[in-house]
């Protein structure tokens, strides 16, 4: 059977805003580049080990990756010592993963999971749910986010974390793109940036060196919008970063990382909790 090779967004793809459409974007062809755009060795170097050491803070052993992409985090997740569960969206996405783990020596437990039903796919429980890669944005429903993040509430343990970062449409939609391209996309000679913009749609192009381009739809979140959706799902405290580092100017990060606690504490009133900047330093 001949792999896919062509995205397709009809006629208009402007007006392709359905949660599901993912699956269709991420095609063999871009899924074999999507490693050039991360870059995993320059990637790794300017992350550093933000994500391991938090979660080795907190104690943490078993970690449900459920935007597993090409593999990055939990690769290196499994290097650093933690039991690791990939699952994703795009079966694409899995087999690049799981070939990627192979070659460095690892076996991926890898799950092809919809987040809006993980608990059907996914079994037991997790100390930390990561949803990294700004993969949350291809959800277009606000229903469909809310579903996701109870089910990532219910995957974790009772003092459980999810971590989730984002693109910062913020700055996108109330000013221009701006980016550093220093974290998360660092391969060379590849440009990554918006085509279109709107409230209901970051239209993101992709071009590579060998002229080859592609596109992914997505939802522009904006930061206190999701800290509000991840508050309503059940979590009490969440935390925010801006590119790794706890203190940033509002408009400079290109993208924001939240980390919120399942741990539930009495003392704190749902209905009094102010999410605008009380948690973020």
């Amino acid at each position: 059977m001949e792999k896919q090779m062509t995205q397709h967004f009809g006629e208009d793809p402007i007006k392709t805003r359905e949660s599901d459409h993912f699956r269709a974007e991420y095609v063999h062809g871009f899924v074999d580049k999507w490693d050039e755009l991360i870059d995993w060795e320059a990637r790794a170097k300017s992350e550093g080990s933000f994500f391991i050491d938090y979660l080795k803070k907190i104690g943490a052993r078993r970690v449900l990756d459920v935007a597993t992409g090409t593999g990055f985090h939990s690769v290196r997740l499994i290097e650093a010592g933690f039991e690791v569960v990939s699952a994703d969206g795009s079966p694409e996405m899995l087999a690049k993963a799981f070939e990627n783990a192979r070659q460095r020596g690892h076996v991926l437990r890898t799950a092809h999971a919809d987040w809006r039903f993980l608990n059907r796919d996914i079994l037991g429980r997790y100390d930390a749910v990561i949803c990294l890669g700004n993969s949350f944005t291809h959800l277009f429903k606000e229903r469909d986010r809310r579903k996701a993040l109870a089910e990532f509430y219910a995957a974790l343990c009772h003092n459980g974390v999810l971590i989730i970062d984002q693109r910062n449409y913020d700055a996108m939609l109330d000013s221009e793109f701006k980016s550093k391209h220093t974290f998360y996309y660092c391969g060379e000679n590849i440009k990554a940036e918006p085509a279109h913009v709107d409230d209901g749609l970051a239209r993101f192009q992709y071009s590579f060196p060998d002229g080859s381009l592609y596109h992914l739809n997505m939802f522009p979140l904006r930061k206190h919008y999701l800290r509000r959706l991840i508050h309503q799902a059940g979590f009490q405290r969440i935390k925010t970063f801006g590119d790794f580092q706890e203190t940033y100017h509002q408009d400079d990060p290109d993208f924001y990382i939240h980390i919120a606690e399942k741990t539930y504490d009495a003392s704190i009133d749902f209905e009094d909790v102010d999410l605008r900047e009380e948690e973020e330093v």
